[in-house]
C-alpha cells in the first residue's frame, strides 16, 4: 500500500493484448511496434531508451507465457536462448502436395 492508503497498481498487457491493472509489477517489458519482449534490464532496450525512442511503445507483461500469448517474440539481446528456440522452424502440419499442371494435349493436324 502507498502512504495514502491506496493500493499501488501497474498497467500490464494481457494475452489478449489488452491492458489491465495488476497489483503485481510486470517481470518483462516489450515494444508494441516491434512485438519484441525482454528483460527489464535489457541493454538493447536501454540503448534505445537513452536515445529517446521506444518509451511511447513500451508495454509490460506479468510473465513470459503472457508475452508469447500476446504474439510477442523474445529479444535476441537479453534472451538469446529463448530467441534461438523461437527462431527454430516450428513443427507445422505438412502442406498438401503441390499439383502439377497436366501435360498439354497435342492436337494432331488432320
Amino acid at each position: 500500500m502507498t502512504p495514502e492508503g491506496t493500493r499501488r497498481t501497474w498497467t500490464l498487457l494481457g494475452p489478449d493484448r489488452r491492458p489491465y491493472e495488476s497489483e503485481v509489477p510486470g517481470s518483462l517489458g516489450g515494444n508494441r511496434s516491434t512485438r519484441i519482449y525482454g528483460r527489464l534490464d535489457c541493454p538493447g532496450a536501454a540503448r534505445v531508451i537513452a536515445r529517446g525512442g521506444y518509451v511511447k511503445n513500451r508495454v509490460f507483461f506479468l510473465d513470459e507465457p503472457a508475452a508469447i500469448a500476446a504474439g510477442y517474440r523474445p529479444c535476441a539481446v537479453c534472451l538469446p536462448d529463448e530467441y534461438a528456440a523461437w527462431k527454430l522452424p516450428r513443427s507445422e502440419p505438412p502442406s498438401p502436395p503441390r499439383r502439377t499442371p497436366a501435360e498439354p494435349t497435342r492436337r494432331i493436324p488432320r
